[in-house]
């Protein structure tokens, strides 16, 4: 069984597993309140997630996914276990829904029945809208933003960083059995493996790629729309995290996607200007 973190460790310890991160740099500018949520929401998510990428038995793995919706349920209905205890107050602050900590769960476990490998179209885009979006329904509400624009950019944002990992981490979910690349692309480049060594060596994987980083791009334009016409403070966290990972796409793109390909990582001059220009009201 993986590790488990108690929920009702510091806030300091929760920030500092999650410093170094993008995201904590992006949470980082929030009033404190708003700060705290985001860290509760992220160690939810770290806590699922390292269940789901665990070397554990798949049945123990599963059980660990039944028992935090069991804790979510008894949160939701007024008795919260130890461990998300603590979730109670931002929950009630921000209104954050029962729904989405549900799909959160629901998406980090399609990896573990078997390991996803070339999902086709929609259950590519089903397991973004859970692992990302989801997250980030969760996040709009305590960033405090309308609901119409908060569900449409956690809709957009989700999906662009979500297509952004999957593109960058090819390689490293190859070396664990995982392959995100959805299938119809991958035939439409005359892939017919869904073996992830034999795609991520494939001389026909930039095919596949570049309608990827498309996608990704017109997610991003969809989410600075949505962002532009509200209040700058309101979407401070989210548009810093969007610069950054809009950032790695376009070193991807320069980089390419044939071999040899040499890890991309967005260096911390590049973090500190971006944050320079858009963490200031």
């Amino acid at each position: 069984m993986t590790s488990q973190v108690n929920n009702s460790e510091p806030q300091s310890e929760v920030q500092g597993v999650a410093a170094g991160s993008s995201f904590y740099a992006a949470m980082r500018i929030l009033p404190r309140a708003q700060r705290d949520a985001m860290f509760q929401i992220y160690s939810f998510c770290r806590q699922v997630d390292d269940i789901a990428d665990s070397d554990g038995p798949r049945e123990v793995r599963l059980a660990d996914m039944q028992q935090w919706r069991a804790d979510i349920d008894a949160l939701y209905a007024g008795n919260p276990p130890a461990r998300v205890r603590d979730y109670v107050g931002p929950i009630k602050q921000f209104g954050m829904r029962k729904e989405d900590f549900i799909a959160v769960i629901d998406g980090m476990e399609m990896d573990i029945p078997a390991d996803i490998r070339a999902p086709d179209d929609a259950t590519l885009d089903l397991y973004c809208d859970r692992v990302a979006s989801a997250v980030g329904r969760l996040s709009v509400k305590v960033f405090g933003m309308p609901d119409e624009d908060g569900i449409l950019l956690a809709h957009h944002l989700g999906r662009a960083l979500q297509i952004t990992n999957i593109l960058r981490d090819i390689d490293e979910d190859a070396g664990i059995g995982r392959l995100y690349l959805p299938r119809e692309l991958l035939y439409h480049a005359g892939i017919t493996s869904t073996d992830p060594d034999v795609v991520r060596a494939s001389l026909a994987l930039p095919k596949v790629c570049a309608p990827l980083v498309k996608r990704a791009q017109a997610h991003f334009e969809k989410s600075d729309e949505i962002m532009a016409r509200n209040k700058r403070r309101v979407v401070r966290a989210p548009r810093i995290m969007s610069k950054y990972y809009h950032a790695i796409l376009e070193l991807l793109v320069a980089r390419g996607f044939a071999l040899p390909r040499d890890p991309v990582r967005l260096g911390k001059a590049s973090k500190i200007a971006i944050l320079l220009r858009y963490a200031i009201i």
